[in-house]
């Protein structure tokens, strides 16, 4: 959400749009990025006849089918029950980032009563691009994982890449780049033959040249709403592969990566078809420059953030 809201106020502020966080001052529209616990502001700003706006990402669900330890299980539960609310109760048009989170909301909690549309998430194609400086190996290949948490309930996709890493290390010579929080409980039970660097949280004004220095992304989250983190890596230029779920096939198209069968339920988080996994990203590591080629043109025919900000604007100000 921080991601998505300092380059959505950057593109507003272009424009020379005003922009306050504060829901007392008088406004022509109120953009909810997710949820707010400030519910009386909101109902007053909507009784003022303020426009008010819900950008919705994915539903909280990993607590359902796995233990996630009580606090991280009231939280998401009470977190799905305060955007549900508003998007009932409050707003007045509903933004979701994907077809994918669109399906997923009307599945569990029913069409929105209101005018809804699907805007992909858009980044800055002259910060994040292939052209800049980079450390990428040239005696061995860079697998990067680019997530906010690989923690807790959260890490099974950090032990598949380590799986897959295995598979290729058995062609190439390969490490794991790891960007992202990893608790210490995941760190113990990573074991590997292949060397996976854990680099924590790294400030966002590194991302592009920790991608430029990598040579292939692996999405980690199972059911990813409308990962940032894949928009960024085909923006630089870095081809993604993953398994289909979520809204991954909606953003990596063609050869901007591989996108294979999850082989199980992803919905029950079961084990994935690692080997099919690592077919796929031999082909992607054996053709970089086509791919990474397509990578970049994928992202500058879709997801631009001049095209994601007009896009938000007319939902936000025109009738």
């Amino acid at each position: 959400m921080a991601s998505f809201r300092l380059k959505f106020e950057q593109g507003l502020r272009a424009r020379n749009v005003d922009v306050t966080h504060d829901l007392s001052v008088k406004s022509d529209a109120v953009l909810v990025i997710a949820g707010t616990r400030n519910l009386l502001p909101l109902r007053k700003a909507r009784q003022r006849g303020q426009r008010i706006v819900q950008r919705l990402d994915g539903i909280n669900w990993v607590q359902r089918v796995r233990w996630t330890g009580p606090r991280y299980h009231i939280r998401a539960e009470y977190g799905n029950a305060l955007l549900a609310l508003i998007r009932a109760r409050f707003a007045d048009r509903v933004i979701y980032q994907s077809q994918f989170i669109r399906k997923w909301w009307e599945d569990w909690y029913g069409a929105a009563k209101v005018p809804a549309s699907v805007i992909i998430n858009g980044v800055d194609l002259q910060t994040y691009t292939p052209n800049g400086e980079h450390d990428r190996p040239t005696d061995r290949f860079r697998l990067l994982l680019l997530e906010g948490s690989l923690a807790g309930g959260l890490n099974s996709g950090l032990f598949h890449a380590v799986s897959l890493a295995k598979k290729l290390s058995a062609k190439f010579p390969m490490e794991v780049m790891v960007a992202g929080r990893v608790d210490e409980a995941t760190q113990l039970k990573l074991q590997s033959k292949v060397s996976v660097k854990l680099l924590g949280t790294i400030p966002r004004d590194k991302i592009p040249h920790l991608i430029r220095s990598s040579h292939l992304m692996y999405s980690a989250e199972v059911n990813p709403p409308c990962p940032n983190s894949v928009i960024e890596a085909l923006a630089c230029g870095l081809p993604v592969i993953g398994f289909d779920s979520g809204s991954i096939k909606e953003l990596v198209t063609g050869d901007a990566g591989r996108i294979v069968p999850y082989g199980g339920d992803p919905w029950k988080l079961g084990t994935p078809d690692i080997s099919a996994l690592a077919e796929s990203a031999v082909d992607v590591l054996t053709k970089q420059d086509q791919f990474r080629a397509a990578a970049r043109q994928r992202a500058e025919s879709a997801f631009g953030l001049d095209q994601m900000v007009e896009s938000y604007l007319k939902v936000l100000l025109e009738d």
